[in-house]
């Protein structure tokens, strides 16, 4: 296995102290570090390159149109979609997932039919289905998951009906880390014609993924969990469903013609894609991509199960600590309790260790329902961790076990 250690000295941000501590941070499933080549790429674009894209005839306008449009290119490739149209910038997973819910919703969801769920999403991949729900006289069905977190496929091909519009499904939980079928859930609902999202937050740059394998009819991700700048996101759609879907927003780009009568839209992905979009950080998350690759996903995707692992075995042998899901199949996250110590408690004490965990209900209040839990505490790794870091983070809950147990 690769020597990761090399790579932590990247990032900045991981060379300081916390209150006089070493930082350990192990939050990366809310948001990633960013290496120094991040960091260059945006200060070269805003020092030599800045124009509005696309409108200009000048070279600094058709350096910056080269330099975003690359990064698409480099996106449809990472993710083998099949064509470049398909992937649509946006400014995160939520927005994405918003225009699906919106576009889509609007022309194919009525009253009396049905959108499907699961227990474990993300408030992003719950709302915006909610709004449409109201707005359309349609209900949510939810696929229920077993107590070690893993979706009940028997269920969830029970629920799909001559009234499904539409599956959307996390692909990794924030919560949980388990890995979803996607493929079989995928499979299932194309065999009645309903087509499927993904929530791919957690798992794009964390694990590969090959839309065309999937075979999901929308797929959608943020450039700051896997090591771009925020303010990013990516909405990959087959090309005959987008060509299909009315525009979500109107305005700058993303027209043919306008009159005071009609306007006319452009084709795949400027449709998508109107006004000024964030430049600056949809060409530094090209370098993150580069980043990733130079890397190797495979090296960072058994770096971080590498780390998991150890997680598990070091966290479980903690008396009074219990485990939030042991799905088989999990990527880098880990959710936890301890007895007697509330989780804003313990996250309060392990920052005073300069130690960096998630703590709460994680946008994800029906799983805290359905695990019958408040909050958890969640420990995240990127490829800057190292068994160390879990070292740290032991020690620091023991440390808080004893503060509580006095």
């Amino acid at each position: 296995m690769m020597n990761f250690a090399t790579h932590r000295q990247d990032f900045p941000v991981l060379q300081q102290t916390v209150h006089g501590k070493p930082l350990v941070y192990l939050d990366s499933a809310a948001s990633s570090q960013k290496p120094q080549a991040v960091l260059d790429a945006l200060l070269h674009y805003y020092s030599h390159d800045h124009a509005n894209v696309h409108r200009g005839v000048h070279t600094l306008s058709e350096r910056a149109t080269r330099a975003y449009e690359k990064t698409r290119d480099k996106l449809r490739a990472f993710i083998n979609a099949g064509h470049r149209e398909e992937i649509i910038f946006s400014s995160g997973t939520t927005a994405g997932i918003n225009l699906v819910a919106h576009s889509y919703g609007r022309s194919h969801v009525h009253a009396g039919d049905e959108i499907i769920l699961s227990v474990m999403e993300h408030h992003s991949n719950i709302v915006p289905w909610q709004l449409l729900c109201e707005e359309r006289g349609a209900t949510l069905k939810i696929i229920p998951m077993s107590d070690r977190g893993e979706l009940d496929l028997g269920a969830y091909q029970n629920l799909l009906s001559e009234r499904t519009k539409m599956v959307a499904v996390v692909h990794v939980s924030n919560v949980l880390g388990t890995i979803n079928p996607i493929h079989e859930i995928t499979r299932l609902a194309h065999e009645r014609g309903v087509p499927v999202l993904v929530d791919g937050a957690q798992a794009f740059g964390h694990l590969p993924v090959d839309v065309r394998a999937l075979d999901c009819d929308f797929y959608v991700f943020s450039s700051h969990k896997a090591y771009g700048p925020t303010g990013v996101g990516v909405l990959y759609g087959k090309k005959s469903w987008l060509e299909k879907m009315p525009p979500y927003m109107g305005g700058g780009d993303m027209i043919e013609t306008v009159s005071f009568e009609k306007t006319t839209y452009q084709g795949l992905p400027n449709k998508f894609e109107a006004g000024t979009p964030n430049i600056a950080d949809v060409v530094a998350f090209g370098t993150a991509l580069d980043y990733i690759q130079e890397i190797g996903l495979a090296n960072i995707v058994a770096h971080e199960q590498d780390l998991l692992a150890y997680a598990v075995e070091r966290l479980r042998a903690i008396p009074g600590l219990r485990l939030i899901g042991e799905a088989a199949m999990r990527s880098g996250a880990i959710s936890f309790a301890v007895d007697n110590i509330h989780p804003h408690d313990l996250g309060t004490i392990l920052d005073r260790e300069g130690i960096a965990i998630r703590v709460g209900h994680h946008c994800a209040m029906p799983l805290m329902k359905r695990l019958g839990v408040p909050a958890t505490a969640r420990a995240s790794f990127g490829l800057y961790n190292c068994r160390a870091d879990i070292d740290a983070l032991v020690d620091g809950i023991v440390m808080a076990k004893r503060f509580f147990a006095a």
